[in-house]
């Protein structure tokens, strides 16, 4: 069984592992093995209408998205939503989804994924330099390994619906 971490922490602006995903960025702020493995948290920065990632789901958490600033646009299954400063969008485990900085500015949101493990993902992605770096078949792997299931062949027909730009390259 896991044990709850009992250590008092601040996470400065500037503290955790920090990199590219590929069209955004990743800061693992708090790591499952600070929470018994409760949670985790991570911090992603997008550029102006960045699209995240392929039409993707989890098949072991959920995540929670918290606006920091900017506007997430997110495909939930069917459902197409916006979110602003303050709001919280769910994405549950199972559930077929990607996500998006919806406007011309600079956004940024904080993930919480429940349990935590997934966080290790970004960690190893960040390593490889990115989607785009990476050997698909690595990446494949890591994929599996996570319980992450993804189809990259949806981003041209996300990025012509949702008026993005393509991941690593100009719109």
């Amino acid at each position: 069984m896991a044990t709850t971490a009992t250590t008092t922490k601040i996470v400065g602006p500037g503290d955790g592992k920090a990199g590219t995903l590929g069209s955004i960025g990743a800061r693992l702020m708090i790591e499952g093995v600070e929470t018994g493995g409760g949670f985790s948290l991570v911090e992603h920065p997008m550029p102006p209408r960045a699209l995240a990632a392929p039409l993707h789901r989890h098949l072991r958490e959920d995540e929670y998205s918290y606006v920091l600033s900017g506007r997430l646009g997110a495909l939930l299954g069917d459902d197409v939503v916006e979110a602003g400063p303050g709001d919280l969008v769910f994405k549950p485990r199972g559930q077929w989804h990607t996500f998006w900085n919806a406007g011309d500015e600079p956004a940024s949101i904080l993930e919480i994924i429940a349990p935590a493990g997934f966080e290790r993902f970004f960690a190893e992605l960040i390593d490889l330099g990115g989607a785009m770096q990476a050997d698909p078949a690595v990446l494949g792997s890591l994929c599996a390994r996570y319980g992450l299931e993804m189809q990259p062949d949806t981003v041209p027909g996300l990025v012509e619906r949702f008026g993005l730009r393509m991941p690593g390259g100009a719109g």
